[in-house]
This record gives C-alpha cells, structure tokens and sequence, in this order.
C-alpha cells in the first residue's frame, strides 16, 4: 500500500491544511474516546500488589520534592540543549547532521509557537513539543488495529503522548515508560491492576510513574507489542524522524534490543501535529542509530509511511560520547556487562564539547557503511 500523506513546500509553509488543524484544546480527561477504541475498567478499586509484584515505593512518596527535583534536571537539561544547538550550528557545514537537525527542529519549533499550535510546557522550544490536538492524535493511535492488538506498549514520558499513556492503561494493557532522560534509571511498568479509579489519570505522569510504577532491569524478560515514540519532526514518505536531540529515544530503542524486548518486526508510531510533517529530512544523511517510523497519528490523519530506512541493531557504542555514559547509570551498566561477557573493551564516541571552531573532521556512521 502507498503512503498516504499531506503535499508539502520546502521549505515548511502556513497551509491551510494546517490552520484547519488547530482546534480549541480540550482537557486530556474530557475528549472522546476513539470510536473503535473499547475502554475496560481493568483497574481494582481496592489493589494494591499484582502478581506479587509490589506496585508503590518503600515508605512514603514525596511527591513534591519528586517535582521540583525532575523540573530542576529538565531547566539543565535544556539549557544544555540551547547551547548545544548553538555549538552544532556555528560554522558547520551543510554535511554536518548536528547541524541541519537542528534547524529543522528550529523551524519546527517556531513555527508551533507563532501560531499557538503548542501547548503547555511552553515553550516548546528544546521539547518533544506537545501540540493542539494532542488527544485527537491519541485516539487516531489507539484505533490501530497494531494498539489494540498489544498487549504490552512501551509509550515515551513526554506530554504529547500523555493521552497515549491513559488509553494504553484504560484498556488493560501494561505500560512501558521510560524514567525521564534515564538518569533515575531504566523503564518502568505500570499495570491497570496495580491502580484505583483515582489514581489512573496520575499513573500517566512522571510523578505517577515513580509512585506507581514497577522498575525494571536490563534482565527483565518482557515483550513490547508496540512502540509509541514522541518527534519534533517527521517525513510521512520515509519514516525519518527527529526527536528534540538527546538521542533518548535511540538509546531506548537499543537497550530494548539488547534485552531481546523487540526486534525489526516490532511498529513504531509517532504522533504528531500536521505541522510537524516535512519533506526534507535526507535519508541519506542519518545515522546508523536513527529510529525511523512506521505510522504517523495527526489529529486529521494516519499515515503508513511503508519506511524502508533500516531499524537500529542495537546501542553504537563508537558514537555515544563519555557525556552521554556518564549520565546514565544503566548504560554504563550495560557496558560493562558486555566488556565482561565479550572480555573486550567496548569504544567510545568523540566528546559533544567540541570548541566552537573545533575542525569535525570526523564523520558519524552513515547507515550504508556502519556496524554494531
């Protein structure tokens, strides 16, 4: 089947199409549900363990300091963010993939916010940018034959993909997230059964997840169904897609390889606003890690890309900077299990704090050319 997507102009222009999109926000709690989507009560009004599994954290949760602690670590986050666009930027060339990633995501960005298609956090800038219609993209997602197909969805933390998270737990299904940037540690599950009617909604948030949810390591045996994924941009022709530039996502994807959670065969669904759709991202200049797309979910549409772009194999070890290890504690853990297992030291990529006037003569791996 071809895929079916929206006539775009190079460089991203104000469409009609796209105005016609933006539609007055309605509360994540109130919209309708999808009309194929069969909503359960799968949740106890009075669980508190499932399966043996202990649902909530030791002792009491302080859920404010949770807060100010996650809202602290994103500002950094950002900032570095902010400054690391302007390091990639200065002074590369055309060719560089730091470079022209970030001006899609500029344009991106900018282009939400001028016309109050972003919704809150604001800015959007440095985000995976949560949109006007984000729970109409939801419900399209959850209409899927894929969706309501699985049984266990592992769904990004980012606010767009909030209303994604509610369904998947609506509908009995487990839920697979991600702890934000991994800097607490790996995934976590969140089962309807470990939740009451007054607690669901909350299981969908960060601080829902850490009281709620059950963490998992690297020998967990589970297997993802569907993988839900936030973007900044995507191409509906080929799947490309960018994220908001941490390579979060790529490193998920690539743990969840290596634990033989997923492979080739597994989808991967994006949901977007329109505007976020484009028709320049080259395939030809991605990198070996990138995640491509199978099924983008707008507020308007559902497109089948049919992406041909190569799935990642796993974590490439010789482009993840010291930056990037230090930061999360599972992948350095996973690191060192492999140079165990193989009794080889594993390489490292180039350091991200490059000098601005630094040469970058060395070029990442381009999919036709790399290896795991």
């Amino acid at each position: 089947m071809d895929s079916s997507f929206l006539q775009l102009s190079r460089p991203l222009s104000v469409k009609s199409t796209f105005l016609n999109a933006i539609r007055k926000t309605s509360s994540i709690y109130s919209i309708p549900i999808g009309r194929n989507f069969q909503f359960q009560r799968h949740f106890k009004l009075e669980s508190s363990k499932n399966g043996g599994r202990k649902t909530q954290r030791e002792g009491a949760f302080d859920e404010a300091a949770f807060e100010a602690e996650r809202s602290r670590l994103d500002a950094l986050a950002m900032k570095s963010m902010a400054e690391a666009s302007v390091r990639d930027t200065e002074g590369a060339s055309d060719d560089d993939p730091k470079a022209w990633k970030w001006v899609i995501r500029k344009r991106i960005w900018d282009f939400m916010e001028s016309l109050n298609i972003a919704a809150n956090p604001r800015p959007v800038h440095h985000r995976i940018p949560n949109f006007v219609g984000a729970m109409e993209a939801a419900n399209r997602l959850c209409d899927l034959e894929v969706f309501r197909d699985s049984q266990c969805v592992k769904v990004n933390p980012d606010s767009p993909q909030k209303g994604v998270r509610l369904l998947t737990l609506m509908g009995g299904k487990k839920l697979l997230t991600p702890q934000p940037r991994l800097r607490t540690g790996f995934f976590s599950i969140v089962e309807s059964g470990m939740l009451t009617s007054a607690t669901i909604k909350e299981a969908c948030t960060s601080v829902g997840v850490a009281k709620y949810g059950e963490p998992i390591g690297l020998d967990e045996k589970i297997k993802v169904d569907l993988i839900v994924i936030g973007s900044v941009a995507v191409d509906p022709r080929t799947g490309a897609r960018l994220g908001k530039g941490e390579g979060f996502a790529e490193l998920e994807y690539g743990m969840l390889r290596y634990m033989g959670a997923i492979d080739d065969s597994t989808p991967i669904v994006t949901s977007v606003h329109d505007c976020q759709l484009v028709d320049d991202i080259p395939v030809e200049k991605l990198l070996v890690h990138d995640v491509p797309v199978d099924i983008v979910c707008t507020p308007t549409q559902v497109i089948l890309t049919n992406t041909k772009i190569p799935k990642p194999q796993g974590i490439y070890w010789e482009m993840l900077s010291p930056e990037k290890l230090s930061q999360v504690r599972v992948l350095r853990e996973l690191k060192r299990r492999i140079e165990r297992e193989t009794g080889k030291p594993l390489p490292c990529g180039p350091s991200e704090k490059l000098p601005p006037t630094a040469q970058r003569s060395s070029k990442p791996g381009r999919r036709a050319s790399s290896k795991n």
